[in-house]
Order: C-alpha cells, then sequence, then structure tokens
C-alpha cells in the first residue's frame, strides 16, 4: 500500500518505520529541512514508561486559581477569545474524576510499557546514537502531602507491573548525591530504576535514516498547504512540491493537526501545551545528577544526556503562539540553579520551547476518521518520545486489521471527534 505521513517529528518517523517495516510503500512529508525540529527537538529527554498518569486529576481543581493568577506556577493558563480552547478547557475539567484517572492511568501504562519493549527491540536491530541510557528515574517531593499521594499512586500502579520504590530524604541523596544542596528540603522520593533516558532529537533523526533503508522516502522542506478529498477519501496532500496521491494518510503533525482537520470539517480537541528546555552543554560530573531526576514542587524534570544535561519544565496554556515567554525560561533557569548549582555553566545554556500536542484526557489519537483512508496518531502531549514507539505499532497494526497487543479502542479518535 502507499502510505503518506505527514509530519516528520518523533511520531511521525516512528509511524513511517513501522509502516515500512510492514512492507508498505511510504512517503514522509515534512516541512523543515531535517526531522524533529520542532516539539521533538528539545524535550525533556526523559522515557518514562511508569510516568504516565494524566494531567486530569481531582488533585489539580484546588489548584485552579494559582494557575490563574500565578506568572511562577508551573502550570499557566491565560484565557483567551478562542472557542477552541475553551472546549478543551471544559473537557479537561469533566475528565478530572478519580475514577477516569485511574483507568487512564491503566490504559497509558499499557501503551507506556509496549513503547519499552519495542525500543529495546529498535536499540537492538539498529545502530541508533542518541545518548540512550537506562538510568532509572527518581521523583523527589518537597511536601509530605505530596510524596504520600505519590506513594498511594505508586501502589496502584505496582498492580500493573510498575516497579517503583518510596525513599526518604536521606535514601535519595544517597542515590543521586547531586541532591545534597537541596536534601533538607526533600519529604521523600520515588525511585523507578526501570526507566531511561535520550535525546529524541537524535533518536528521530537517526531513526529516520534506518527508515529510508527500509524505503521510506524523506520528502523534507514540503508544505503542507490542505488535503484534496472527495465525499469518503482523502485524494492527494498538496503540497509546495505537487500533490502526493497515496492509498492511505495518517496526520502526524502535533498541534497541528487541528487546524489541518478542521478544514476538513473534522473537530479534535487537541490544543498546544507549551513547554520549556535548557540544555547544559558541559555538565559537570560531581554537581550534575547521573540520574533522571524529577522535582515535583515545580514540575521540572532534569536528564542527563551524556556530557549535556536537559532540563524541562513549564505548561503554558496560552494560546497557538511558539513565541518564548523570557520570564518562564529566566524562572526555568532559577529554579535549575536552586537545584543544582554545580551542574553546570548556567550561563552558557541553550534554550528551547515546543508546542506539545495535548488532548484533555491525555491520552493520544490513534486510529481512523471519518475519512475511510485518513489516520491519526497525534495528542500525545509531553509523552511523544515516550509513547512514539507503542502508538506507531499500534496504528500499524489497526491499519493492517491485526491483533492489537493493547485496548486500541481506548486511543480512537472517534471518542473525541464530532
Amino acid at each position: 500500500m502507499r502510505i503518506c505521513v505527514l509530519g516528520g517529528g518523533v511520531i511521525g518517523v516512528t509511524t513511517a518505520y513501522f509502516l515500512a517495516r510492514d512492507g508498505h510503500q511510504v512517503t514522509l512529508v515534512e516541512r523543515r529541512a531535517d526531522v524533529a525540529q520542532e516539539t521533538s527537538h528539545a524535550n525533556g529527554g526523559q522515557l518514562s514508561y511508569s510516568y504516565v498518569a494524566p494531567l486530569a486529576d481531582p488533585s489539580v481543581l484546588p489548584k485552579l486559581p494559582q494557575w490563574l493568577f500565578s506568572r511562577d506556577a508551573a502550570l499557566r493558563f491565560v484565557p483567551r477569545l478562542d472557542p477552541h480552547q475553551w472546549r478543551w478547557c471544559v473537557e479537561f475539567l469533566r475528565a478530572c474524576t478519580r475514577a477516569r484517572s485511574q483507568q487512564t492511568t491503566a490504559e497509558l501504562l499499557g501503551l507506556g510499557f509496549l513503547s519499552q519493549r519495542l525500543m529495546h527491540e529498535i536499540v537492538a536491530r539498529e545502530s541508533l546514537d542518541f545518548d540512550y541510557v537506562r538510568n532509572g528515574k527518581l521523583v523527589v517531593f518537597r511536601d509530605r502531602e505530596g510524596f504520600e499521594g505519590a506513594c498511594r499512586q505508586a501502589q496502584y500502579q505496582a498492580k500493573f507491573g510498575c516497579e517503583q520504590h518510596a525513599l526518604d530524604g536521606a535514601a535519595c541523596v544517597a542515590l543521586e548525591p547531586a541532591l545534597a544542596h537541596i536534601g533538607g528540603d526533600i519529604a521523600g522520593g520515588i525511585h523507578t530504576p526501570g526507566e531511561e533516558a535520550g535525546d529524541c532529537d537524535s533518536f528521530t533523526r537517526h531513526l529516520a535514516r534506518a527508515a529510508q533503508r527500509d524505503g521510506v522516502q524523506l520528502q523534507l522542506a514540503t508544505e503542507l498547504s490542505g488535503l484534496r478529498i472527495n465525499e469518503s477519501n482523502v485524494q492527494a496532500a498538496i503540497t509546495s512540491q505537487g500533490d502526493i496521491e497515496a492509498d492511505a494518510f495518517v496526520m502526524c503533525l502535533g498541534f497541528q493537526s487541528q487546524p489541518m482537520l478542521a478544514s476538513l470539517g473534522v473537530s479534535v480537541p487537541v490544543y498546544p501545551l507549551k513547554g520549556y528546555s535548557l540544555t547544559l552543554p558541559d555538565a559537570r560530573e560531581h554537581g550534575a545528577p547521573r540520574v533522571s531526576v524529577t522535582d515535583a514542587h515545580h514540575k521540572v524534570v532534569y536528564a542527563p544526556l551524556g556530557e549535556r544535561l536537559r532540563i524541562a519544565g513549564m505548561v503554558d496554556l496560552t494560546g497557538m503562539s511558539a513565541h518564548a515567554d523570557r520570564e518562564r525560561i529566566a524562572l526555568l533557569t532559577r529554579q535549575a540553579r536552586e537545584t543544582f548549582p554545580q551542574a553546570g555553566d548556567y550561563d552558557a545554556i541553550q534554550t528551547w520551547t515546543g508546542m506539545r500536542p495535548a488532548t484533555p484526557d491525555s491520552k493520544p489519537l490513534i486510529g481512523t476518521t471519518r475519512f475511510r483512508n485518513l489516520w491519526m496518531n497525534t495528542g500525545h502531549g509531553a509523552l511523544g518520545f515516550t509513547l512514539a514507539c507503542g502508538s506507531a505499532q499500534l496504528l500499524a497494526d489497526r491499519l493492517a486489521n491485526r491483533a492489537l497487543p493493547l485496548d486500541g479502542d481506548a486511543f480512537v479518535p472517534a471518542r473525541w471527534t464530532r
């Protein structure tokens, strides 16, 4: 089958890779001069297969006033005269129930564990240099209430196969000595030894080259302006390099999937959660963490990537502009300095802003649309790198009408489309 994949981030490239391995003739269309140049370029770097609980949870409801009125909040919401933003927010609030949160956690854990197994297979099969490490993850809490809630979550996730250990503050510092500077502030932590990290940009670019060896045609620096349709099918992708006809099309355009689908009369609640990252180019051996660390209080992640340290955080629900807010970057830098003051030269940091495409319930959209040959693989929020391999396999299985490795109905776009 001839398949056209739209979008060259980590989701689009993994989708093209798995479809090509199924024997399809795949063309990938990307507007940038190379893959992974937007949301996948400098994300947090953590492969957090056991940390996929949705953002929509009852615990966020008391925090809403802070999100509205504090510029220093980890999650910041700025209301817009935008019906799409308000629809997303209403559906998000509806998803903030204990039952839905636990059900979504179970479903995302299944997709996460599938992704982890497939990542291990890719690493064993392909020669990919992306600073990949299986170094575990430590989430530290500065308040007793947050730590006790995390312990309860770990107990719930244990029945799905998650191996997680609760540590007191001293044990957290013993595991990761770089935390000594804030050791007195740590109420406890959750250690997940099986978690991993890697450079998403390098992974995506190297996997794209592997996909080319399997026959994928990369059509880079190619603008997509629309899709030519008839009543029930997409006939061609309209691009700056001419129309591309195919038997099937897979939309992996991140948050840009929403306006593209809207132009076809398909409405989906995918909205960008703007995030920020810093990269310390020469992380110091004794001052930067070697374990992936998440500071739960500030919602900031720290991932060692070779000689670099990736620092990422913030969730800005503020509109469709990817413009970097200098105040948010300054805040993230200050929080990183306070946590790991000896990690490296903070005056040499490299900054990045990305638009993470999120659904209200935090579950991606994987499946077909009302157009029989138009498929979706988008809406992964902050979990694109973590869930990319499992999502691509799930889409390939559904397209081939094979038995699914998990409950694929949990991720169908039909739960939201109208």
